[in-house]
């Protein structure tokens, strides 16, 4: 059986297929356990659910979570982005729904000061400098949760930068706004209040937030998890497109001893389509956490 627990659609995040168009692929890949884990949006899980029956296609609710994190040994103390995803929570109740909200309504605002910051080095290159009217064409081709993403999108449709690694390498890190202070002591609050479950993904990936932006080594970053964040968390992303070998290995040694659970899936944003690409063993669809 094919597993792919992370996954982003078209209509409520950053992906460019819809949840009626993953799901056929998703089918037709013979993908039997998924999830949709769209950023800091569940509006789609209501459809998810459905087309899933439709399918036959096992799934359980998603979404993803960015979070503000600092450890006092690394950088100064400097707070860093985390990604955590949450599983199984009931998609309807109005606390999870509430705090989403106020979390798309910041991206609204950073992604305005972030074309703000742009346009500094815009003015610098000697550049024509964006102007409200590109923010709101920006907003038209979302659908979901605005994001970086969106930016880097336009930026390549302007002719500024041929792709999304050049756009992010030359303008938005650089041009970034923090995130949305959202702490993982309270988005295990949130997400466990409404019966779902806390797992740090991608956790040694450069393109994302990750604990690599601290660290490097594997040993530290585990050690990170245990000092400050093991507490909230009940397992571990530990296969992802862009996770190498060893990494799984080693994540994968660090739940079985912390009696965490183990997931994976392929991040896809269908740039190219990666679901059900990732080779993840049937015991991840069995684990307990999961029935």
């Amino acid at each position: 059986m094919k597993i792919d627990l992370h996954i982003h659609t078209k209509d409520c995040s950053d992906g460019s297929l819809t949840v009626e168009e993953i799901f056929k692929k998703a089918k037709a890949r013979g993908i039997g356990f998924m999830s949709i884990t769209d950023h800091d949006c569940v509006d789609c899980q209501e459809r998810a659910i459905k087309l899933a029956k439709e399918y036959g296609i096992r799934y359980i609710t998603g979404v993803e979570l960015g979070l503000t994190f600092s450890h006092p040994d690394y950088k100064g103390g400097k707070e860093v982005s985390l990604d955590v995803l949450s599983y199984g929570f009931d998609h309807r109740n109005n606390a999870v729904k509430q705090k989403l909200k106020e979390i798309r309504e910041w991206r609204e605002l950073r992604a305005k000061k972030i074309l703000e910051n742009i346009n500094v080095e815009f003015e610098k290159e000697g550049k024509e400098l964006f102007t409200e009217r590109d923010l709101e064409t920006i907003r038209e081709n979302v659908e979901g949760s605005l994001g970086r993403p969106h930016i880097a999108d336009y930026l390549i449709r302007k002719g500024i930068v041929q792709t999304r690694p050049e756009a992010f390498s030359k303008y938005l890190e650089r041009c970034d706004i923090k995130k949305f202070p959202f702490y993982i002591g309270d988005a295990a609050k949130l997400m466990k209040d409404a019966g779902g479950i806390l797992v740090l993904a991608h956790p040694n990936i450069s393109e994302s937030p990750s604990l690599r932006r601290l660290t490097k080594s594997l040993d530290e970053q585990t050690r990170i998890i245990e000092e400050s964040l093991i507490k909230f968390l009940d397992g571990i992303e530990c296969w992802h497109s862009r996770l190498d070998n060893e990494s799984t290995r080693h994540y994968l040694s660090f739940v079985k001893r912390h009696c965490l659970i183990a997931t994976g899936g392929s991040d896809c944003h269908q740039k190219p389509v990666l679901m059900g690409t990732l080779d993840i063993p049937d015991w991840v669809a069995e684990q307990e956490i999961f029935q």
